[in-house]
Order: C-alpha cells, then sequence, then structure tokens
C-alpha cells in the first residue's frame, strides 16, 4: 500500500477507536514519525494531508530540513531524548519539543528559546524503565519542573508525553496508558496558568487504538504510515 493509503487506513482506525468511546475522532492528532523516512516519503505524507511530524534526532533532521522547507503548514516536534549540548540547534529545527526530561533541560530550552516560545510537552517515564528518558510520575522532579513554569516564561508547558513498555499484546499497555490519563487530569485539575494539560501524547503503531480508548490527543506512527524501518534501510 502507498503512504497516503496507509494513512488513509490509519484514520478510519482512529475514527473507529474513538467512536468506540464516544469520543470525537478531530480531537485526536495523528503525528507522523518520521525518523528515517527520507524527505521524498515526508513530502508524499504531506501531500496525503499529514501535517504533524515527530523527528527523533536533531542532526538528521538537520539534514532534511533543506529538502522539506516550504511545507508551510507542518509542524515539527522533537519526541526524543533531547541532550543540552543540542538545545541551541533544536530550537532552530522544531516548534514544538515533546520530551522534555529534566529541569536542567527545560531551564537550557528557556535560555535559548527566548524571546521566541515553544510549546513544550513533559516526557512521563511511565514504566520506570532505567533504560529510558523520562520523569518519573511520582518523582520529585515532576513537582520541580511543575514548580519552576512560571520562571520559564519562554515555554508554554501543554502537556504530557509518554512510551511504555513494549508488550507484545497491545492490551498490556491499557494500565500504563491510565495512569498517563490519571496523571493528566491531577496535574490539569491544579488550574495553573503557566501549566496547561491540553495534550496526552500517547500510542504507536502497535498500541494506538488502546491509547485512544484510555484517552490519547496525540498518536506518533511510523510503521503504520512509512512501514518498517528494516526494509527501508536496505533500499538502495
Amino acid at each position: 500500500m502507498s503512504i497516503a493509503e496507509n494513512i488513509a487506513r490509519v484514520r478510519e482506525r482512529i475514527h473507529s477507536a474513538a467512536r468506540g468511546v464516544d469520543r470525537p475522532s478531530e480531537e485526536i492528532t495523528l503525528m507522523g514519525v518520521t525518523k528515517t523516512v527520507p524527505p521524498d516519503e515526508i513530502r508524499e505524507a504531506y501531500g496525503a494531508g499529514l501535517r504533524s511530524f515527530g523527528e527523533n534526532r536533531v542532526q538528521e533532521f538537520a539534514g532534511k530540513i533543506p529538502f522539506l522547507g516550504d511545507l508551510a503548514q507542518a509542524e515539527w516536534h522533537m519526541i526524543g531524548h533531547l541532550q543540552t549540548n543540542k538545545v541551541s540547534k533544536a530550537i532552530e529545527l522544531f516548534s514544538h519539543v515533546d520530551s522534555v526530561d529534566s529541569l536542567r533541560l527545560a531551564r537550557k530550552l528557556n535560555s535559548v528559546a527566548a524571546p521566541d516560545r515553544r510549546i513544550v510537552l513533559l516526557e512521563i517515564n511511565i514504566g520506570d524503565e532505567a533504560a529510558k528518558s523520562g520523569v518519573r510520575p511520582d518523582s520529585g522532579e515532576l513537582e520541580e519542573l511543575l514548580a519552576a513554569a512560571p520562571e520559564l516564561s519562554s515555554l508554554e508547558f501543554r502537556g504530557l508525553m509518554t512510551v511504555p513498555p513494549y508488550r507484545d499484546d497491545p492490551e498490556q499497555s491499557r494500565p500504563y496508558f491510565r495512569r498517563m490519563r490519571a496523571l493528566f487530569e491531577q496535574i490539569a485539575a491544579r488550574e495553573s496558568g503557566h501549566v496547561r494539560m491540553e495534550v496526552l501524547s500517547m500510542g504507536m503503531s502497535h498500541d494506538f487504538e488502546i491509547a485512544i480508548q484510555e484517552g490519547s490527543t496525540c498518536v506518533r506512527l511510523g510503521t503504520a504510515i512509512f512501514g518498517e524501518r528494516a526494509a527501508r534501510r536496505s533500499s538502495p
């Protein structure tokens, strides 16, 4: 199937999952994860109506953007772990940073972004996995980040992002998504003018329908849109 056909099929699945829990599918953003995806395929996805794109690596995207700069309606999101020494370049390339995982990184982003504002999400390590980045949901650092929001005037805190532990059975992701929704609602209930819970980014190609059932407002799909990365890497 073509990329356009894949996108159409995914949108049908999003609509079906949302309808099953009485949610409007229009409130769910489809993001194309374009790690290792060449510019021509990104352009094809854009031509099929996709507008939100997530990249994992600053250097890789820097090599693509000269071929994509004319896609005026595209939103470029940094969704991978961001090292502080790459913040300046990331601010040049991305309007959104969805992977803020420490107060140190937030402060660095704030200092470099000024006076331009950047929309950011807090990355939550919902599975408490040592090999993954993200703030632990019950950690003091999460509280420090939320408390520091008023002083980080160049950042707009708009929500949360997570990657739960991978399970072959997507149903096993449900408890993690449910915990994320609870955390999202808990933070939203504080009614802070500096932290607005608008985006709950969770769900990937193998489990996005479960994520939608549990409240996701943004699903990040790579394989379901662009195919297997291994196949693309082996292509000439």
